[in-house]
């Protein structure tokens, strides 16, 4: 299992939200590209990068520090915003390996294909789910959808991967819901990162447990700004160390 630290990006900064509320925020750093570069320099492999402000308007707005990114060759997955081939194209010109697709998957099949069509491998579906159910569009928007069904439409459309995150456990620091996360891996073929709650090592080890049903990455953010999460130590523990 690989662990992939997370960077989310507000107003240029690299910032924390809980429960993806913009109210409850926490600046962790004024240099999201720095920071990415040192969680990087440790994890020696992929930096998640949030564009949160282009998850609220609705298109990509951190470019800035994409190539700034790319600059400093450190390699990155994207998500936040991307609706338009036109924003697709230019994360990936901009250097990302990975682009996260969440609300426009939902919303629009066609250009959802026409992505993966035109980046194979390199298409990844945010599955955000409160409760179960699908949110949308930085979690303001509610769905009928079940999480589950919604992941499984997904692989029949061609994305190289899902990336599942329980919205209710995200940032608040209690554990991640592995009941859920597993449920999603065990209903899909393609690999399923795993995102939201991971506060401790020992929540490390209870995710690479679920590495036979799929999981095979997960994102950490909050906890490593708040210091209970050793990344080197994170890294090692999903590399197969005790």
């Amino acid at each position: 299992m690989r662990i992939v630290p997370a960077v989310d990006i507000r107003g240029g900064r690299c910032v924390n939200l809980v429960q993806g509320d913009y109210a409850q925020e926490t600046v962790f750093s004024e240099d999201p590209v720095e920071q990415a570069r040192r969680w990087f320099e440790i994890a020696k492999g992929l930096v998640h990068i949030v564009d949160l402000d282009g998850a609220r308007e609705g298109r990509l707005c951190a470019l800035d520090a994409l190539r700034a990114l790319h600059d400093a060759r450190v390699p990155y997955e994207i998500g936040g915003g991307i609706r338009t081939m036109a924003d697709a194209a230019t994360a990936i010109e901009a250097g990302a390996e990975r682009v996260i697709l969440g609300t426009a998957a939902y919303h629009n099949r066609g250009f959802l294909a026409e992505a993966i069509a035109a980046y194979p491998g390199k298409i990844a579906v945010g599955v955000d789910a409160r409760d179960g159910r699908v949110s949308l569009s930085a979690w303001r928007e509610a769905t009928d959808a079940d999480a589950v069904a919604f992941a499984q439409e997904m692989e029949t459309a061609g994305v190289a991967r899902v990336i599942y995150t329980d919205i209710n456990s995200d940032g608040m620091m209690k554990g991640p819901n592995l009941q859920a996360t597993g449920a999603v891996a065990r209903a899909l073929t393609i690999p399923v990162t795993a995102s939201g709650g991971i506060s401790s090592l020992d929540d490390v080890r209870s995710l690479k447990a679920l590495e036979a049903d799929g999981v095979d990455e997960a994102i950490i953010g909050r906890a490593l700004y708040l210091g209970t999460v050793d990344l080197a130590q994170a890294v090692a523990i999903a590399e197969g160390g005790a």
